[in-house]
């Protein structure tokens, strides 16, 4: 079997800070940019990495959910516990002082983790907790 990860999901509560932070912020190309009926699915991904993409998408979408399901999902979204993404960078020192210049919301500087991973993570504008292991 030859299977690469192509998309994954992660949720969004404000299109425009979430595009701001993946665009201008993590410095993510944008792919893709879809409305419809009033919501937005936005796929980005980094430069150079053309067939990985992260899809933020509108999160009480799902056809079928119940409007209690809906309200519940917007509440763990908002709360920072329903998702979040893994990236990885050469520099994490560098890349975790433009993060926290730009008032990203820090969750924790970087560290060496008990498992042998410096990293260190912020949120997005939704919540989603992002964390950035240093590649070695």
């Amino acid at each position: 079997m030859d299977i690469t990860i192509h998309s994954s999901f992660l949720p969004h509560t404000d299109p425009d800070a979430s595009l701001a932070f993946y665009r201008d912020t993590l410095g993510f190309e944008v792919r893709n940019d879809v409305g419809y009926g009033g919501m937005r699915w936005i796929t980005v991904g980094p430069a150079g990495q053309p067939t990985t993409s992260i899809v933020l998408h509108p999160p009480a979408a799902t056809p079928g959910i119940t409007d209690d399901e809906r309200q519940t999902i917007l509440e763990l979204v908002t709360k920072g516990s329903y998702f979040g993404v893994n990236l990885a960078t050469p520099d994490l020192d560098a890349t975790f002082a433009k993060l926290e210049a730009s008032d990203a919301e820090v969750v924790q500087e970087p560290t060496e983790q008990p498992y042998g991973v410096r990293d260190c993570a912020f949120r997005d504008p939704a919540g989603n907790m992002v964390r950035i292991q240093e590649l070695r």
